[in-house]
């Protein structure tokens, strides 16, 4: 069973970045993506962004598009979030996770890594 650890979360300023990290513990040469998800106090976990592991090929929420960039490193195992201009609304806990097959759901998840964005 793999597990993802992420990493890079913190408290900044709005406006200003971070990268966040999540590295898996097995190969993920035949997974299908990784995802990051993100869950604010009081409300339900949402979809951020997705890489397609074998392509690169990525999709966002409308809200990070533009802002947010998902990439992977597969000589690694990992795959990161790097956030830029950052708001208040984007204060959350974040997580990775995996998706084994297209199509099904993401089947594995991180513990998570707080994102505080505060003046």
């Amino acid at each position: 069973q793999v597990q993802l650890v992420e990493s890079g979360g913190g408290l900044v300023q709005p406006g200003a970045s971070l990268r966040l990290s999540c590295a898996a513990s097995l190969d993920m040469f035949n997974i299908y993506s990784m995802g990051w998800f993100r869950q604010a106090p009081g409300k339900e976990r949402e979809f951020v962004a997705q890489v397609v592991w074998s392509s690169g090929s990525t999709r966002y929420t409308d809200s990070v598009r533009g802002r947010f960039t998902i990439s992977r490193d597969r000589s690694k195992n990992a795959v990161y979030l790097q956030m830029n201009n950052l708001k208040s609304e984007d204060t959350a806990v974040y997580y990775c996770a995996k998706k084994q097959i297209a199509g099904n759901e993401f089947d594995a998840w991180g513990q998570g890594t707080q994102v505080t964005v505060s003046s």
